[in-house]
C-alpha cells in the first residue's frame, strides 16, 4: 500500500475522482498547495475535473472535520481526508451532535508529522524545517475511525504524554504564575481565530458573540484575554483533541495549548486517563450527567 507522500497524493486524486464522478460524495474536502511552499489550505472539490488540486505534504496540518459543520442541514454527502488528529475531531463532533456520520465519508490518512509553518517562514530556503509542536506530541498519527483508508499506519513516534512544561509552570509561586498568563495574554488581540479553528468549540451560538450579556466586553486588554482564554479552556476540558489547531493560527504566539494540557493533565488525575476522540462511546469526563455520579463535595 502507499505510504510516500507522492503515492498518498495519487490515490487521494483517484478516490476523490472516483467518489465525484460516481455521485457517491457532493464534494471531497483536502488540501491545496497555497501560494507559498509552508502553505497547505483547505480546499473544497466538487468536479471530478478538479481533483488535481489536491496535494499531501508536510505542511497538511489543518485539521478538516470541522468544515462538516456547514453541511449537516444541507442533503449534501460531503467525504473528507483524515489524518490522526482529523478523525478524533470527527468522533468528538458526533459525540456533540454537531456533524452526523451518515451523511460523511471518512477517508483515513496515516500521518508522518507535519512541519512547523510559523517557523518554516523564517527560515532560509533549504533549511531543515522542525515539526510542528501538537505533531510532536501526537500518539495517534493514524486515523481512529475511517470509511475507507490510505495507505499503512505508522509506529507512532510519540507513546505518552510529556507534561513537563505544565509542571514547570505548576512548580512556580502564584504571582510567578500570575505574571508568566499576564505576559501571555497582554499580546492576545482577541481576533478569536483559536476559537474558530477548535474543533470543540463547536456551539451554535458563542458566548463571545453575545457582547450585551456582559460577560465579556469587547475591550481588548489583560483581564478580558484572561477571561476569554480562561472560559475557552475550560469549556473545551475533556474535549481537547490535541490537535494544536488553535497556537497553529494564533497571531500572537501564545502559548495556548499549555493551558488546555493543564487541564488535561487534572482531569487525569481527578477522573482518570481520558483520551478525547479517540471512540464515540467513551464520554468526555466533564460533558456527561450519571446518577451515580459521587457527591463528596456535597
Amino acid at each position: 500500500m502507499p505510504n510516500t507522500f507522492a503515492e498518498i497524493q495519487n490515490e487521494m486524486r483517484n478516490i476523490a475522482k472516483e467518489l465525484l464522478e460516481s455521485g457517491e460524495a457532493t464534494m471531497v474536502i483536502g488540501w491545496e498547495k497555497g501560494a507559498l511552499p509552508y502553505q497547505s489550505t483547505p480546499v473544497m472539490i466538487r468536479s471530478a475535473e478538479d481533483v488535481d488540486k489536491l496535494i499531501w505534504d508536510e505542511y497538511c496540518q489543518q485539521n478538516l472535520s470541522t468544515y462538516l459543520i456547514d453541511y449537516i442541514y444541507t442533503d449534501e454527502k460531503v467525504a473528507i481526508f483524515a489524518k490522526g488528529c482529523d478523525t478524533r475531531a470527527y468522533n468528538r463532533l458526533i459525540q456533540d451532535n454537531r456533524i452526523k456520520a451518515e451523511k460523511s465519508i471518512v477517508i483515513g490518512v496515516p500521518c508522518l508529522g507535519m512541519k512547523n509553518a510559523r517557523e518554516a517562514a523564517k527560515l532560509p530556503e533549504g533549511a531543515e524545517v522542525p515539526m510542528a509542536n501538537a505533531c510532536k506530541e501526537c500518539r495517534y498519527p493514524n486515523p481512529v475511525t475511517f470509511d475507507r483508508k490510505i495507505g499503512e499506519d505508522v509506529t507512532p513516534w510519540c507513546t505518552e504524554r510529556d507534561f513537563s512544561d505544565v509542571e514547570a509552570i505548576e512548580a512556580l509561586s502564584a504571582d510567578e504564575k500570575y505574571a508568566f498568563w499576564q505576559s501571555q495574554y497582554t499580546k492576545c488581540i482577541r481576533c478569536y481565530a483559536c476559537r474558530n479553528i477548535c474543533p470543540a468549540c463547536n456551539c451554535t451560538s458563542c458566548i463571545f458573540d453575545q457582547s450585551a450579556s456582559g460577560w465579556c466586553s469587547k475591550d481588548v486588554n489583560a483581564s478580558e484575554n484572561q477571561f476569554y482564554g480562561v472560559t475557552r479552556a475550560f469549556h473545551v476540558a475533556g474535549r481537547c483533541i490535541e490537535c494544536g489547531q488553535c497556537e497553529m493560527v494564533c497571531p500572537s504566539e501564545v502559548p495556548i495549548m499549555l493551558m488546555n494540557k493543564k487541564f488535561i493533565k487534572d482531569i487525569d488525575s481527578l477522573f482518570g486517563a481520558h483520551e478525547a476522540g479517540i471512540d464515540i462511546d467513551t464520554p468526555a469526563p466533564l460533558s456527561h450527567f450519571s446518577v451515580s455520579d459521587p457527591e463528596e463535595f456535597m
